[in-house]
């Protein structure tokens, strides 16, 4: 369970940064070039990613 947490949550940050980068018009050629609100969708999903990477790892870590 904690593997597939933090495998879900590198998609997510690796997804989120991409519709960031493609809203703010670093990577052009799609449909949400230049759209910001793709960089706020992606800045939220970059965050969910980040926050299950933490919780995965958190997890794993044992007890003092």
């Amino acid at each position: 369970m904690q593997r597939a947490l933090l495998i879900i949550g590198i998609i997510l940050v690796l997804v989120g940064t991409l519709w960031v980068f493609q809203g703010v018009g670093i990577l052009p050629g799609s449909f949400m070039s230049g759209d910001p609100t793709w960089a706020r969708n992606g800045t939220i999903t970059a965050i969910v990613g980040a926050v299950l990477c933490y919780l995965s790892v958190r997890r794993r870590l044992p007890k003092q």
